[in-house]
């Protein structure tokens, strides 16, 4: 019987269990685990929201596996105000750098929150400035390439503030607050896949 946990991961928190300085890692929230549960994937460091953890080695494949296209929805909190050129762009593919060499992004959905999503204060919060305003956007991705949101937004000219990863498939962070994890059964699946 294979066991899944989804997780909101806080900011400045590493994916990973083991220790790297003085850094928050998985194992400040995770007491008492199995040792063949991994984290699918990774946030950064300074990103926060939905991870999910697993000792389901085939389901890790199939969500890793850039052949098993399935999206990821990611709500960013940007500099400034987003143009409909600026979206459009999101949307197409921009050119970013990956590893030295410049890569063009596949199609995307993004679209401007008109309402701010209702998501816990940061600790730390992010840098106010008074004379630049900030915007909310939902981008919807089926690839993952290293910090692919954040290089996206800042080449259509709206660097990324705060960077929340909202959903998997159907599987959102609704019920979760930072730090929290739920464990799931076997119909995660459906929700990963929408079989």
């Amino acid at each position: 019987m294979h066991r899944y946990y989804i997780f909101h991961k806080p900011y400045q928190v590493l994916s990973q269990f083991s220790a790297e300085g003085d850094k928050r890692t998985l194992a400040d929230y995770f007491q008492g685990l199995p040792k063949n549960i991994y984290p699918v994937g990774r946030l950064d460091y300074d990103s926060e929201g939905l991870l999910l953890l697993t000792d389901d080695k085939l389901l890790t494949h199939q969500l890793l596996n850039p052949a098993h296209v399935h999206p990821r929805t990611y709500w960013v909190q940007v500099e400034g105000t987003p143009t409909a050129q600026a979206i459009q762009q999101l949307e197409h593919g921009v050119l970013i750098s990956i590893d030295g060499k410049a890569y063009r992004t596949q199609k995307a959905t993004a679209e401007i929150l008109t309402v701010t999503p209702k998501v816990a204060e940061r600790d730390p919060p992010i840098r106010f400035r008074k004379n630049i305003p900030t915007s909310w956007i939902a981008l919807t991705l089926t690839e993952g390439k290293n910090r692919q949101v954040r290089r996206m937004t800042a080449a259509a000219g709206f660097p990324t503030l705060r960077l929340i990863r909202y959903a998997i498939g159907g599987l959102t962070l609704d019920v979760l607050a930072p730090g929290e994890y739920k464990l799931m059964d076997e119909q995660i699946k459906e929700l990963l896949f929408g079989k």
